[in-house]
């Protein structure tokens, strides 16, 4: 039985101080919810920040049933973290020698100031008028939260998916703060397929007709949207044939009716069911933001170098070491966006490490299958 957590929240910036975004927008003031794991040493030098993916949360640990302000978001599903296999004592991230970090993102919706909030001046949600988030920001807003622990350089960051163009881009902007980066099956800049995958979810969103322009919350939200951009990203998370596998054990529900179609077999049941199951935990406006973060994302740009090499010469100067993992059968980062990572950061004489993973579970083969990843990254972190 893991044991039990709690979220715990940092604020910072005020009306006085806003906290200033990349694309010109500004925050009177935001609150981060995050969660701790480990003990930090005398010298405050054994901290690692992790980073989460696109729908994941600061909860990777332990059973956390409740979070101050989230209310029905917060899903049985979510209350076991969602690496429990990878971070604890004796594990790949080992909580006896480590003091683990992990934030959920600024436009987020489990804690963390996001659309939902409430808007201090008008007193209602923000919904469509909170601005545009960028990776940049992420990391700006989380040195705070490590300046509050008093903690000036980091063991190792770490971030799969999403969270790794986060964790890529945190070792960019503040070379000195890192030790070691391990970005698992993530990658250097979106691509054109990515880009076009993720507008389709922004369209389903935004043409659902609840949406609203995003100011739903005194009304119905926009299920069907959220549902719909769901399945269009699971196909890319989970390989085809472990959709297969999993739709062929289910059966056709008989609620699984449109406003004229029938859905006939198990494997549009089962995306539907995804879909639906999905928007009961999360919100369409942290939804939308967090996708367009991922959309826009260029290494270079966010770490404002003029080329890749520039960039990775702070990584290179900085003495960091590198952990790079792709999935051999991973359709949402392909393992040819790790292989353009690899190759900057060569080119830039970093000392990289690159490892292909054989496995048939698609880009979730980092929560399913631990062994895998567990060797290399503990090498990294010096066990």
């Amino acid at each position: 039985m893991s044991a039990e957590t709690r979220t715990h929240f940092f604020e910072t910036g005020s009306p006085d101080e806003p906290v200033r975004l990349r694309d010109g927008g500004m925050l009177p003031g935001i609150t981060l919810a995050y969660e701790t794991w480990g003990e930090l040493n005398e010298d405050r030098s054994n901290a690692i920040f992790l980073f989460h993916a696109l729908s994941g949360s600061h909860h990777a640990v332990g059973v956390n049933t409740a979070i101050d302000g989230v209310g029905e978001l917060w899903q049985a599903e979510m209350h076991e973290g969602w690496w429990e296999t990878m971070i604890g004592p004796g594990k790949a991230i080992d909580t006896d020698r480590f003091f683990i970090v992990c934030a959920n993102y600024l436009g987020g919706c489990y804690g963390s100031t996001g659309p939902g909030s409430i808007h201090p001046e008008t007193g209602k949600p923000w919904g469509a008028s909170f601005p545009s988030i960028s990776a940049a920001d992420q990391v700006e807003v989380f040195t705070h939260l490590l300046d509050h622990f008093g903690i000036g350089t980091l063991h190792a960051v770490v971030g799969p998916s999403v969270g790794g163009l986060i964790a890529l881009t945190f070792a960019t902007r503040f070379p000195a703060r890192v030790k070691n980066v391990i970005v698992i099956a993530s990658g250097y800049k979106t691509t054109v397929l990515n880009r076009l995958h993720l507008f389709e979810q922004i369209l389903a969103i935004e043409n659902d007709p609840h949406f609203n322009g995003g100011d739903y919350y005194d009304d119905a939200p926009p299920l069907y949207g959220l549902v719909l951009a769901r399945m269009i990203s699971h196909k890319t998370f989970v390989h085809l044939d472990a959709i297969e596998k999993r739709a062929r054990q289910d059966i056709v529900q008989p609620d699984d009716v449109l406003a004229w179609y029938r859905v006939r077999d198990q494997f549009q049941s089962y995306m539907l069911h995804q879909g639906k199951k999905f928007v009961k935990r999360f919100d369409a406006n942290t939804y939308l933001r967090i996708i367009d973060m991922w959309s826009r994302y260029d290494a270079t740009q966010e770490g404002d170098a003029e080329t890749p090499r520039d960039l990775f010469e702070r990584a290179r100067l900085a003495g960091q070491k590198w952990l790079v993992f792709s999935i051999d059968s991973d359709f949402c980062f392909f393992p040819e966006e790790q292989a353009e990572l690899v190759k900057h950061l060569e080119e830039a004489k970093v000392d990289v490490m690159h490892i292909s993973v054989h496995s048939d579970k698609g880009h979730d083969s980092f929560l399913l299958e631990p062994d895998l990843y567990t060797p290399h990254i503990s090498w990294v972190l010096g066990k």
